[in-house]
């Protein structure tokens, strides 16, 4: 099979001719038919997630069809369409697996990070962690639902019963996000890169209530403010757009560090967190949710062999919407 390896961080994606991967027990084959372009995908390449498992194959917003069953599986079949997110096991036996929340497991294994992804043309997965689609998508519609929708959705839901929230960038994530919390009844301030018009009026096409650079204010204090950007500067002018009690939370894996700030942005029992990875229910939630809210999906759509440049054009923000890789 065709597939793109990093071999060496810092270094560009190499075109490979692999060995196709055969399914373990409980494991499923797919044949890819589209995987997204993650910005996770770019801090692997540039060396900010340490430890990935080179080689490695890239991608953890996987679309495709089982193609084969190892021994034990009974969650799929040949033939079903299925997706593949970011977290691809967990080990049921940590604090966090047995409180309901294996989104904080203590020994994950991580899709495109700790086991071969999806910018190939085949993968396997563990049959518990694949997820069955809406049929309603194509597949590269779907590719980016698979981490920027969920993890977008996480972070909208960990905000809490808001009717104001504010988006910190403007790429994958929050231009899927804005539809769903707009069918919601929410109102949605988008800010972007300062000047950045071009970015402005398409979060405003998608039914911002506002949108401006991320060194003005809104018009109004916000209930909460979600960050995508991995910006720590965002931090504190978030802080400062928020009301009393309100919360800031950053829905990125990595980010660059928080500057100091008066306490006095923090008092009034405003918060700061963050979200970390997904849990399965996160996933089956979500499916159900995008199933009944159609969303329109803005997509760059890249051959495999392409997926140095669809990586470079979300490190320059030249993206508008989300990069995938169709196989």
């Amino acid at each position: 099979m065709r597939a793109m390896v990093l071999e060496q961080v810092g270094k560009p994606l190499v075109l490979k001719e692999l060995p196709c991967p055969k399914p373990q027990t409980h494991e499923i084959l797919i044949r890819i038919q589209a995987c997204g372009v993650c910005r996770t995908d770019l801090h692997i390449v540039d060396g900010d997630l340490p430890k990935p498992q080179l080689p490695l194959i890239l991608g953890h917003q996987i679309v495709g069809i089982v193609e084969k069953l190892g021994k034990d599986t009974t969650q799929h079949k040949i033939g079903d369409r299925v997706g593949v997110p970011w977290l691809g096991q967990t080990c049921h036996a940590c604090e966090y697996c047995c409180s309901n929340k294996e989104n904080l497991c203590d020994h994950p294994t991580f899709t495109g990070y700790q086991r071969n992804g999806g910018y190939a043309e085949y993968c396997t997965a563990h049959e518990n962690y694949a997820l069955s689609l809406p049929s309603i998508y194509k597949p590269e519609e779907m590719a980016p639902l698979l981490c920027a929708g969920l993890i977008g959705y996480r972070a909208f839901r960990l905000a809490g019963d808001v009717q104001t929230i504010g988006f910190y960038g403007f790429g994958s994530s929050a231009h899927l996000l804005i539809q769903v919390a707009n069918a919601l009844g929410k109102e949605v301030y988008v800010f972007t890169r300062p000047n950045d018009q071009k970015t402005q009026k398409f979060a405003k096409s998608l039914g911002a209530k506002w949108a401006g650079g991320s060194d003005e204010l809104p018009p109004k204090n916000l209930d909460a403010a979600l960050i995508f950007a991995p910006v720590g500067e965002l931090y504190p002018q978030a802080l400062r757009a928020i009301k009393k009690g309100g919360r800031v939370i950053s829905a990125g894996i990595h980010m660059s560090d928080i500057p100091s700030f008066p306490y006095s942005l923090l008092w009034e029992e405003r918060s700061m967190s963050s979200v970390a990875n997904l849990t399965r229910q996160d996933g089956l939630d979500y499916m159900q949710l995008i199933e009944k809210i159609p969303l329109e999906i803005t997509v760059s759509s890249y051959p495999l062999e392409k997926a140095n440049e669809a990586i470079a054009a979300i490190r320059d923000g030249s993206l508008e919407g989300s990069a995938v890789l169709t196989i």
